[in-house]
């Protein structure tokens, strides 16, 4: 239903924008020539570009001689512009001269203020325009001054940026075929060191947005007079301006219009009270801005940021991604308005959100709590290509949304139709990286992504396979007809690939033969596990554990480091115990008399990035080797090493002797639970 409304509106909006195109041209028609005119609206039915229809445009071109041919002649030299008629490019010269700009007055300043006149009836007229031609045909019939040019190419810009794409396209062709829109060109051409600063700024800023070539002549010669002008520009020109650069593509001009920008930047920002202009002018400056000018407007924001509004919470916490600069003081505040607000926030900027939070390396579990319940709650009302598209923001900050993973996965299990290969292997990666089962449907989830995955074989390519068995591998879940699939692969030397990936393909088939091994109902736990010990040297990061377990223990001699397993397994610390885990034995003494009932403990120190963002909840691989360990006969301590390492000397001993001696051992004990 959605669909065919969703259709029929579009057909609607065709029909009415070519009644409109006809009736625009009326003054210039005979009542013969419209009536015809008329008559051929009515085979237009079909949902398709008016424009793109050659009878169409031939009516066009025939009902409307004077526009045959007309193109807009305000170029540089050897540069395409858009035309008009059946033409789509047209070449143009113009001589050097023509591209230089008279400088302004001695005195640098304008003559005087221009103010709009609002009982002026063209601007009255003006308000009343509902598309970007109407705007056009006001100048035809009423505009006798560069104010009146300048805001209509505003007016226009406004209208048609609140048009939906497909519209957009149409009715961009109608701009540039419009017979005022060249003299409005023509115009603004002509009176460019006239106008005032906020008709040149934003009249520069519609024309690009609209699609004029940045190399046309007239584009070129704003850029001009914009940089003799730009002195006498204030804060909101200066702000629009900068919204106009960073959307235009390097050249001469444009780079020493931005240079000069950043200079007045840099002397103004201190004086900017406005939290709007402000982040505008971070989010047009990015990336690229000197680290200095990124403080001063950092502490311009700070000044300001008491009164925050929600929309420029919003907005300040995507300009600061769009200059790569985490401000804490900034960043914290906007989180904060944010979660309140969270229920306003559009689907394509909470992805933006969590984009930036990326970007800027910024962990807020409450934001991205905040996030994922709103989504969680709100999940009926989702497409679910949507969702996966949250899921996988999520997954790249390592951030594990439970209740929304749960929810998914049991959309998946009724309707895995939609899974395409794309999406398969998306939803694959976030569940295996976050290491999520979902509660009360394990099984039944990973044999729907199985069965998706033998529907893709056909046409998955030897890396997209390898990628998919090894995200599987890690749930601890073996596809065994795409296992066979990619086996015969890798015996044909599919798998090898260019040097930069050939290492990644190696590492992932390796762990895909480890888990056909150790995760197979058949393997049984071995009697005896060959190690190697590596080095009595450790790392700087392991110093305090190792000093803390000399303490607690009381020798080296009771407890090995850096020790190598098969599989290429490797864990930093092992201690022997009795079955009662009541007694530490010394590892030489259960080296000469292997014995099935001791306790064989491994201590693995990972870093925060090994766990899901907040918790103690370990990724994907990290789980998969903590399960394989197990396989293997070792009960496994995980610890977050960056929290060990805060804790104090004597902290550290007691944590270490509470998980070496606990009566109820927690596979995944970390420092977390001190």
């Amino acid at each position: 239903i959605h669909e065919a409304l969703a259709e029929m509106n579009n057909k609607i909006s065709y029909l009415l924008n070519t009644v409109r195109c006809v009736h625009r041209y009326s003054s210039v028609l005979t009542p013969k020539s419209s009536a015809t005119a008329r008559k051929h609206i009515l085979w237009i039915g079909r949902y398709s570009d008016p424009l793109g229809n050659m009878n169409f445009r031939k009516l066009l071109l025939n009902i409307l001689p004077s526009l045959h041919g007309s193109s807009l002649r305000f170029l540089s030299q050897k540069t395409d512009v858009y035309s008009t008629g059946a033409e789509a490019l047209v070449h143009e010269k113009a001589s050097q001269s023509s591209l230089e700009v008279e400088k302004l007055d001695d005195s640098g300043s304008l003559k005087r203020k221009h103010v709009v006149d609002h009982s002026d009836p063209f601007f009255t007229s003006l308000q009343k325009c509902t598309c970007p031609c109407d705007a056009l045909d006001l100048v035809a019939e009423a505009a006798v001054s560069i104010k009146h040019y300048a805001n209509s190419l505003t007016m226009a810009w406004r209208l048609f940026k609140n048009l939906s794409e497909e519209q957009q396209r149409y009715e961009k062709q109608l701009i540039f075929e419009h017979v005022a829109f060249e003299k409005l060109c023509q115009q603004l051409l002509r009176n460019a060191r006239r106008v005032t600063r906020g008709d040149l700024v934003f009249s520069l800023h519609a024309l690009v947005n609209l699609g004029v070539p940045q190399n046309t002549l007239l584009v070129q010669t704003l850029v001009r007079v914009c940089q003799e002008k730009l002195n006498q520009l204030d804060n909101r020109c200066v702000s629009v301006l900068a919204t106009t650069l960073a959307v235009m593509e390097k050249d001469k001009n444009v780079s020493a219009l931005q240079a000069g920008l950043q200079l007045l930047v840099e002397q103004r920002v201190s004086s900017i009270r406005d939290i709007f202009i402000l982040q505008n002018l971070m989010k047009c400056l990015g990336k690229d801005a000197p680290i200095f000018l990124k403080k001063k407007l950092e502490m311009a924001v700070v000044r300001e940021i008491d009164g925050l509004t929600f929309p420029n919470a919003l907005r300040l916490f995507l300009a600061l991604a769009a200059m790569n600069y985490c401000s804490l003081p900034v960043l914290n505040p906007c989180s904060k308005k944010i979660q309140e607000n969270v229920h306003d926030v559009p689907f394509r900027v909470l992805i933006s959100i969590l984009e930036a939070c990326h970007t800027l390396q910024y962990r807020n579990v409450k934001l991205l709590s905040a996030l994922a319940d709103y989504v969680s709650s709100t999940a009926y009302l989702w497409d679910k290509r949507q969702i996966i598209l949250f899921l996988s923001a999520c997954e790249t900050l390592g951030f594990q949304p439970t209740e929304l993973l749960d929810i998914f996965a049991e959309k998946v299990t009724e309707d895995p139709d939609f899974l395409n290969l794309k999406n398969l292997l998306i939803v694959l990666r976030v569940y295996s990286r976050l290491n999520h089962v979902p509660r009360g449907q394990k099984h039944l989830f990973f044999e729907t992504l199985h069965n998706c995955l033998n529907k893709c074989l056909p046409q998955i390519s030897p890396t997209e396979l390898l990628k998919a068995v090894y995200s599987l591998g890690i749930l601890g879940y073996l596809p065994h007809h795409a296992l066979d699939e990619l086996l015969q692969k890798d015996s044909k030397d599919e798998l090898t690939l260019s040097d930069d990936l050939k290492e990644q393909n190696t590492m992932m088939l390796h762990c895909v033969k480890t888990c056909m091994e150790l995760d197979s109902p058949s393997f049984t736990k071995p009697a005896f596990v060959l190690t190697e010990n590596l080095s009595s040297l450790v790392s700087l990061s392991l110093r305090k554990a190792q000093e803390a377990l000399i303490e607690l223990l009381g020798d080296e001699n009771m407890f090995r480091q850096n020790v190598q397993l098969p599989y290429r397994y490797h864990i930093d610390f092992e201690i022997r115990m009795d079955s009662d885990r009541k007694k530490v034995l010394p590892i030489a003494a259960t080296d000469d008399h292997p014995d099935s009932h001791v306790q064989r403990l491994a201590f693995l120190f990972a870093p925060m990035s090994a766990f899901c963002l907040g918790t103690t909840h370990p990724q994907g691989k990290l789980a998969m080797k903590k399960r394989h360990l197990n396989k293997l006969g070792y009960h496994v301590i995980l610890i977050q090493n960056k929290k060990f390492q805060e804790m104090k000397s004597e902290d550290a001993v007691e944590f270490l002797k509470r998980k070496i001696y606990s009566e109820d051992f927690f596979p995944e004990a970390t420092v977390q639970d001190n």
